[in-house]
């Protein structure tokens, strides 16, 4: 079961933000303007840095998530977006000898099921029988499968969290990323519910889909909506 928990973000990160924005057309510093601006003004502010595009100043505020239970293919799938950090549960020095595997719906509702189930006791038999003859984790880690569950850090300014929904959240993504892209977004709003105000996939926060012949045909269920192409 995928686990997402915000361990941390900027303390009054939409304040900092409102602030930020201000400042570009202020000649009063971020300090005081930051004591200046209401929840109203504050919502304004984002709201209209959100709907024109100019969204830098939303990278004055940062996110860090603690994620469980997701398999290295959400792992590898998660690290191709690249302005954020990372500490990944290492396996080179840690020993897995109890671990757990990801395994889709598809799978566990086909007949092979069961032949399944045992090539990941045989690799999880043969890791630990590795070990056990004093192979290193890092060389011993090859017998497993890219299924095998791991533990992730991960921060993200709010720009990139942005963009990270709005890929991830994408019927097109993968499964697993888009089912801990929404429990992320979930968290991201109790702490900044105006930045997040309009996250998610382009059909829904921009009624286009930008997915051409590939599309999964959402944007013909939402009103207004149009498709359109990158090329």
């Amino acid at each position: 079961m995928i686990k997402v928990k915000l361990i941390a973000y900027t303390k009054n990160a939409e304040s900092a933000v409102a602030a930020a924005i201000r400042q570009c057309y202020s000649s009063i510093g971020a300090l005081n303007l930051k004591k200046t601006i209401d929840a109203e003004t504050r919502k304004r502010l984002i709201t209209q840095v959100l709907e024109s595009g100019h969204t830098s100043t939303l990278e004055h505020a940062s996110f860090t998530f603690a994620i469980e239970g997701v398999s290295r293919i959400t792992e590898i799938q998660l690290i191709r977006h690249r302005i954020a950090s990372y500490s990944i549960q290492s396996g080179r020095y840690v020993k897995r000898k109890d671990v757990k595997y990801v395994m889709p719906e598809s799978i566990k509702n086909s007949k092979l099921f069961k032949k399944c189930i045992k090539h990941y006791q045989d690799c999880n038999k043969i890791y630990n029988e590795l070990i056990d003859a004093g192979i290193q984790a890092q060389d011993a880690r090859y017998l497993q499968p890219q299924s095998l569950e791991t533990k992730i850090v991960v921060t993200m300014n709010a720009r990139s969290l942005l963009n990270f929904f709005r890929e991830r959240m994408c019927t097109r993504a993968q499964w697993e990323i888009r089912a801990m892209a929404a429990l992320m977004l979930k968290e991201a709003k109790k702490a900044a519910p105006n930045i997040f105000q309009n996250a998610g996939p382009t059909c829904e926060t921009e009624k286009v889909c930008w997915e051409g012949k590939m599309s999964c045909n959402k944007w013909k269920t939402i009103k207004d909506s149009d498709l359109k192409s990158r090329i």
